[in-house]
């Protein structure tokens, strides 16, 4: 006898007030909203056309510990206020018919927590003041400046001549700045600093000039100087121990502290993301630190068709996290630590989870284990008990991985630009496809895989990663000599004969267009093979050259590299080091 289908309800938002371009408060009104749409297990949500703004005050709040945004320091409070929440949905669609949010003060847009079957389409959000501030700078010189301020960065000048950027509610405290050149779409870290020093003037609407010291600044004319406080208090988006989430033709206008966040999560798809700013506002940036950020998480994630400009980090980031063995309690029982200041809290173990013991010096795993039992000691320590014993070798000081939270991976047809930092990063291993994408001018690596345990502590191996078919485009121009347009670096400071951090990584049918030497540079890495790709050289940014050999492999094995002959006598140098020469074939070079 087949299933019975549960019939959809449909709900009208405009039915419980939920009202577009009124200028009200629609928070209250969407409280309704999602109560009522709460009472049924298959529901779709229709907004009309138009603009929706949203404000704290009754706005609901959850405390989330969320990875990579803040520590207990930086920000004690973890508590979220968010414009859009779903609990314990499922199988809901949110329909936005081109809706638009407008978010007020420091919110997170969306979170979506203990949900199965959401999907979101169709919808935009955007701040009414973003938490960034961006000036251009119009004529420069040693001790003067004249700069227009964005119209949307409200500021003043204080009673004893300098420049202060404020919003509702909130005002700038510390100011990490990005310099942007807008005709090159190129990004680099900047100081703000003599700027605040200097005296300002508000000469005309939005303009002020600056009298100061700047003859030994990179201040330069038409640069535009995007400026934030960094603490991560609110993110863009979280995804938290959901499953089968799907976001289509969502505009991520701005998005403060972090981008969207999935952790613990299951089968994600992103398809018609676009993080960039609505035209009509002047803005460069969109996002406050990463675009997408997923940590934890399983199951398959796909990002296609997405579009990433204007970030102050990177576009995508995909790990799971390391955590330090603090004490043996007993032979199967042990009490593990949250490493980095800005990851720690939440819940990263449950019942079943396969653990993976590594070491982390020089990255290897010497065994692995089952978790019987979770208990939260603090919000840094976690208890773990296991289904056996811990394995031979166990030490004090090594640390965990859990690998049954690492996803397969999908990231196709994306164009990925506007950041100082990278395009991808990642490390699963599980079966990864980057293909068909544009990594257009990213400041640093436009691909990298690392993997550590004593830095960042994200995790982990790598083992079929296929890259086909990309155009990376001038990349690298931030970290020149090191600027390889893909790198595989794990950060094993200990090397151990025959054991090889990431393995089976595939470069092929690449286009890269570079102004410097370097392409790709690999490390522990068994299994290599760069083939079919075509080079070739660009003058922009032709004053950065770092020397560096076109290829770099340290500690690898089973290495092959083919180069088209067009590209001999400009990309054909290779180093390699702690390798014999059967660890490598090259194919086509002199």
């Amino acid at each position: 006898m087949p299933a019975l289908k549960i019939q959809r309800t449909i709900i009208k938002a405009e039915k419980f007030g939920v009202i577009p371009n009124t200028s009200k408060d629609m928070a209250p009104f969407l409280n309704d909203l999602i109560k009522e749409a709460s009472k049924y297990a298959n529901v779709t949500i229709e907004f009309q056309k138009g603009r929706y703004d949203v404000w704290p005050e009754h706005s609901p709040k959850r405390d989330y510990f969320i990875s990579n945004t803040s520590s207990e320091i930086e920000c004690p409070s973890k508590t979220k206020t968010i414009a859009l929440l779903l609990e314990g949905f499922e199988n809901i669609t949110i329909e936005g018919n081109g809706a638009l949010f407008i978010i007020h003060e420091k919110m997170t847009n969306f979170a979506f927590v203990n949900c199965n079957g959401v999907k979101m389409q169709n919808i935009s959000f955007d701040y009414k003041r973003a938490t960034m501030s961006e000036l251009k700078l119009e004529s420069v010189s040693s001790n003067s400046i004249t700069a227009s301020v964005n119209s949307g960065s409200n500021f003043l000048i204080t009673n004893n001549g300098h420049i202060e950027f404020y919003g509702d509610n909130w005002k700038l405290k510390n100011h990490h700045t990005i310099a942007v050149n807008p005709e090159l779409s190129a990004w680099y870290y900047s100081d703000f600093g003599p700027l605040l020093k200097s005296q300002a003037k508000h000469v005309a609407p939005d303009k002020v000039v600056f009298d100061g010291d700047f003859s030994n600044t990179n201040y330069k004319q038409g640069q535009v100087l995007t400026v934030r406080d960094p603490i991560r208090d609110q993110v863009g988006g979280f995804i938290g121990y959901s499953k089968n989430i799907g976001l289509k033709n969502v505009n991520m206008h701005y998005m403060h502290g972090m981008g969207i966040v999935s952790q613990f999560s299951e089968n994600i798809t992103y398809d018609g993301v676009k993080v960039q700013p609505r035209k009509e506002t002047g803005r460069i940036i969109a996002a406050f630190a990463d675009s997408f950020h997923f940590s934890g998480c399983k199951g398959q994630i796909t990002i296609k068709n997405c579009t990433t400009s204007g970030a102050h980090d990177d576009a995508v980031n995909i790990h799971g996290t390391h955590l330090k063995v603090m004490e043996k309690v007993a032979n199967n029982k042990i009490n593990l630590k949250f490493m980095h200041h800005q990851t720690y809290g939440f819940d990263a173990f449950f019942k079943g989870d396969t653990l993976s013991f590594i070491k982390p010096k020089s990255l290897q795993n010497y065994g692995n284990g089952i978790v019987k039992t979770v208990s939260k000691i603090s919000d840094r320590m976690v208890q773990i008990t296991l289904d056996n014993d811990l394995p031979e070798g166990f030490k004090i000081g090594d640390v965990v991985e859990n690998i049954t939270w690492t996803p397969s991976v999908l990231i196709k047809n994306n164009y990925f630009s506007g950041t100082n930092t990278r395009g991808v990063l990642l490390t699963t291993r599980r079966k990864s496809i980057i293909e068909d994408n544009v990594f257009y001018r990213t400041g640093m690596h436009a691909i990298l895989i690392a993997n550590d345990a004593s830095s960042w502590y994200e995790s982990g191996v790598v083992r079929d990663v296929t890259i086909k078919g990309n155009q990376f485009i001038e990349c690298g121009y931030n970290q020149v000599p090191n600027n390889y347009i893909i790198n595989i670096w794990p950060e094993n400071h200990e090397e151990v004969p025959n054991y090889f951090v990431h393995e089976n990584i595939v470069v092929e049918n690449n286009l890269f267009k570079v102004f410097d030497t370097p392409i790709l540079k690999a490390k522990s890495t068994k299994g290599l093979v760069f083939k079919n790709n075509q080079i070739v050289s660009s003058d922009i940014f032709s004053r950065l050259k770092g020397n560096k050999p076109s290829f770099y492999f340290q500690q690898c094995q089973d290495v092959f590299v083919e180069l088209n002959k067009t590209n001999l006598g400009t990309f054909d140098s290779i180093e390699t080091k702690n390798m014999l020469n059967s660890d490598i074939s090259i194919k086509n070079t002199k």
